[in-house]
């Protein structure tokens, strides 16, 4: 955790508030300079200045005073009027002062004046009478925007019927004697111990949470632990199979939500000391979509505080495979708890990197779907325009099977659609030509090729300069909207991290509209560069290339996470250590194309191990000297 922050100083004069000493300067003359009643300076004359009670005569003997200074000035009578009209009242200096901010210096007084009041008349009555009618709660739950975002680059509105995909079968699977190894499992091969009753959801769960009592003291990785639903879904999927029905390949598996996801009767905190006792007695579209094939919620795992990085009100969530390190992004609890076998997957979100960055720093496999695709319905939204649900899992197989059962449309999340996706598990891979990108891990570029993909070098071209500053200013200013009233209440002084969202959504509040659509217009020029520039069926390159993550953010791209080896960390302990740093790609695809990357992702780990490795939480190794 980063240190309280210091009280703030008393900061010096500035020159800001020169204006305000002018204007009283200014003030005063207007006061004190009105000519005295001839009664008044005769009652001061007769009794030699001396005040009365309340002071009067002192006021009178200013006025005179006044009035004799302005007799012997040689200057004509100045009126308060003339004055006036020669200094501009407190309120345009100010704002003269603050439109610099806004880029937008160049108003005459005149026009400010007339800015001024209009503001006061009309923007200011309708921006208070706007936030009581939909901002008096924060997370933007409820009454989402009507500007709607639409990532597909295909003229028709696809919506027609979704189709399952085809999960291939898996053949002897059999329980192995460990139950290490059978925390390690895919879904896939999870799935088939259930169906062929070699193991009941209740087994599963018991093992789950054991694994997420045991390492969390460590990685800090769950915020709840949900053990009574658990044990009670877990009992309905055996009582389900007993009877016969199966639901498919997520009956009776275990998995954990990000803590910004709505579960009713259990704390949905958003990881933040404000909202640590929250509970919204509501079904997330996503857990409702999970119930019903039957998954197993085990846990509630850490979103960092407001979904911002990995800094949480009850510490922060470490890697893995490098207990050391922190796991980065505000998906840190699934990213974690899936790569310490913690859970067989998890559903964590992104804004602007917070699947893609700890997935590959924790090495695991992880989707973030095109945009629109899986609902967000009573899920904390920063962004309407950005935020995705998607899965953290051990291979790209689970990331398909995950998928397919909570993609879809809900009436509670206006830009969610029902993408015609084609089936991962039938692309003929032969037949794609894939790009590489210049920081491409190019084992993956030779196993595809092996596999008889076309691999050619590949750039996106775009012109757009901007691509960073898109981003934060859509960003910083949703997220404003979603949060104005914790601002406004000053729970940002409350912050878990105060160099984070209480810097940038201060800074969102001097972003007017009217550049917040100017951002997003240059948002659309970039997208049909890309559009233009995306020659080929999908691409591979860095996942964490910051510039990609806004990129990718912005255009609404699909991607998936495939781990590609381990390597030294940066200087291990002498003797040697067991810990790795992660060594990770991408697969990217165009919007609406996430089986194409999910169908690349598939083949390359078909024959590669990477996905598989476990990291060294229980055995760091004899010389290695950090506390766990």
């Amino acid at each position: 955790m980063r240190p309280p922050r210091r009280p703030r100083p008393t900061p010096p004069p500035s020159s800001s508030s020169r204006p305000l000493l002018h204007l009283l300067v200014v003030v005063s003359v207007l006061c004190f300079a009105t000519p005295a009643p001839a009664a008044a300076v005769a009652a001061a004359a007769a009794t030699g200045g001396t005040g009365g009670a309340g002071g009067e005569g002192g006021v009178i003997r200013t006025r005179t005073a006044a009035v004799a200074r302005f007799a012997m000035d040689t200057k004509p009578f100045i009126s308060a009027k003339d004055v006036l009209k020669k200094e501009p009242i407190s309120d345009v200096i100010a704002l003269k002062d603050s439109m610099k901010y806004f880029d937008a210096a160049f108003f005459n007084d005149s026009k400010l004046r007339e800015m001024q009041d209009g503001a006061k008349e009309f923007n200011v009555p309708a921006f208070r009478e706007n936030r009581k009618l939909v901002a008096s709660e924060n997370g933007g739950l409820h009454n989402p925007s009507v500007l709607l975002f639409k990532s597909s680059w295909s003229s028709d509105s696809m919506t027609s019927e979704t189709r399952s995909f085809e999960y291939p079968r898996v053949s002897s699977v059999h329980r192995p004697t460990n139950d290490e190894d059978i925390a390690f499992m895919s879904v896939i091969e999870l799935g088939e111990l259930i169906r062929t009753k070699q193991i009941t959801s209740c087994e599963l769960t018991d093992i789950f949470l054991m694994r997420l009592k045991r390492y969390n003291p460590v990685l800090e990785a769950v915020v709840t632990y949900t053990e009574d639903l658990a044990y009670k879904q877990a009992k309905e999927a055996d009582d389900l199979l007993a009877q016969g029905k199966y639901l498919g390949p997520l009956h009776g598996i275990p998995y954990g939500l990000k803590d910004i996801i709505a579960v009713p009767h259990y704390k949905t905190t958003w990881g933040s000391r404000t909202f640590k006792n929250q509970v919204i007695d509501s079904e997330a579209y996503v857990y409702k979509r999970l119930k019903s094939a039957g998954a197993v919620l085990v846990a509630k795992l850490v979103t960092g505080s407001l979904a911002y990085d990995d800094i949480w009100f009850g510490g922060r969530t470490r890697n893995p495979w490098n207990i050391e390190e922190f796991s980065t992004g505000s998906s840190a609890g699934p990213a974690a708890s899936t790569s310490a076998g913690m859970v067989p997957f998890a559903i964590g979100s992104e804004t602007a990197g917070s699947i893609t960055y700890p997935a590959a720093r924790c090495g695991v496999t992880a989707l973030r779907p095109t945009f629109g695709t899986v609902a967000r319905t009573d899920v904390m939204s920063i962004s309407e325009s950005l935020d995705k649900l998607g899965p953290f899992c051990r291979s790209a197989v689970d990331c398909a099977i995950v998928l397919d059962a909570i993609r879809g449309k809900d009436a509670g999340d206006p830009s969610s659609r029902e993408v015609a996706l084609g089936d991962p598990f039938h692309v003929d891979i032969t037949k794609l030509t894939v790009g590489y990108l210049d920081d491409a891990e190019m084992e993956v570029v030779h196993v595809l090729s092996s596999k008889g993909v076309k691999l050619v070098p590949f750039k996106l071209n775009y012109t757009v300069e901007s691509v960073q500053s898109i981003l934060n200013i859509t960003m910083d200013t949703d997220m404003l909207a979603h949060f104005d009233n914790w601002q406004r209440e000053g729970h940002d002084d409350d912050y878990e991290a105060q160099d984070q969202w209480p810097v940038e959504l201060r800074r969102a509040r001097l972003i007017p509209a009217v550049d917040y659509i100017q951002a997003q217009r240059a948002r659309g020029k970039l997208i049909r560069e890309i559009k233009d520039s995306f020659t080929v069926d999908a691409f591979v390159g860095n996942v964490t290339d910051w510039e990609r993550v806004c990129l990718g953010n912005l255009v609404g791209m699909p991607v998936v996470v495939v781990p590609t080896g381990l390597k030294s960390i940066e200087d291990p302990p002498k003797g040697g250590t067991k810990r790795r740093t992660t060594v990770t790609t991408g697969i990217y695809a165009p919007p609406d194309h996430d089986h194409i990357a999910l169908a690349l992702a598939m083949a390359y780990q078909s024959v590669t191990n990477h996905n598989k490795q476990r990291p060294p939480i229980d055995d760091l190794g004899p010389n290695d000297g950090i506390h766990r």
